[in-house]
């Protein structure tokens, strides 16, 4: 069992930032592709980004620039850092994992999530 545990969410003003962490907990002798999703108020879960095993990162366009996927090497921990937020980001931040992801999100094992919200 794979199980997620998010942390580091909370409240900050717009411009500031944040770094999500995400780490595996339990047996774990694989290597995970992970990433990030988030579900606004009233919104839809929509995918924030994504870090495949190799290394490689893809990220939504409303995110790029701003923020900043990462994983630790051999580890199946991952960070978001979040710069320059805007009222917009605000949501439940939810961590994701999968064995293997070859260009899409990963969707396997889900977190609880960590809410974060930015004030105008």
């Amino acid at each position: 069992q794979v199980q997620l545990v998010e942390s580091g969410g909370g409240s900050v003003q717009a411009g500031g930032s944040l770094t999500l962490s995400c780490a595996t907990l339990g047996r774990s002798y694989s290597t995970y592709c992970m990433g990030w999703f988030r579900q606004g108020p009233g919104k839809e879960r929509e995918e924030v980004a994504f870090i495949e095993v190799d290394g490689t990162t893809t990220y939504a366009d409303s995110v790029k620039g701003r923020f900043t996927i990462s994983k630790e090497k051999d580890k199946n921990t991952q960070y978001l850092q979040m710069n320059s937020l805007k009222p917009e980001d605000t949501a439940m931040y939810i961590c994701a994992a999968a064995l293997y992801c070859a260009g899409e999100y990963p969707k396997s094992y889900w977190g609880q999530g960590t809410q974060v919200t930015v004030s105008s």
